[in-house]
């Protein structure tokens, strides 16, 4: 689901902690190596998305936060903050190119560059921490 999370609202609050689960103690951020991507290039986005990103004129940036039962891909369009909840059982990553990731969830989808060392760490970290939470193979993993 697609949340302009702006605002501090207990009722959005409450709908990301019921898909993706609460954030991470500082402990486990720590046993994790942390959580958080850094600043991941835009390629591409679903018409959704991309509708979204053309209200500005600065480069379309992203951050992917870890849950324990999903990610959050989240963005910035003029002054709102959005975000993408994906939960495990609907994340799908695709590696086409060696200098691209690709982020689907349903009838949306991101594409980021990867051209550091790691971006490629933190998405092997994200597909690892599916696999311990969901049990699903590596069917869409990339060698």
């Amino acid at each position: 689901m697609l949340l302009n999370v702006s605002y501090n609202r207990p009722k959005i609050k409450k709908q990301i902690e019921d898909s993706v689960g609460k954030s991470f103690s500082l402990v486990e951020r720590i046993k994790l190596g942390g959580i958080g991507s850094g600043k991941l290039i835009i390629n591409s986005a679903s018409q959704q998305i991309q509708n979204l990103l053309v209200l500005d004129s600065y480069t379309n940036v992203c951050s992917l936060e870890i849950r324990p039962q999903g990610i959050i891909l989240s963005f910035r369009s003029i002054l709102e903050t959005y975000a993408l909840i994906i939960p495990y059982h609907k994340l799908h990553i695709y590696k086409g190119d060696s200098k691209q990731y690709s982020i689907y969830m349903d009838n949306y989808y991101v594409k980021v560059k990867a051209d550091q060392k790691r971006i490629h760490q933190f998405m092997r970290k994200v597909l690892n921490h599916k696999v311990s939470v969901t049990g699903q193979g590596e069917d869409e993993y990339y060698s």
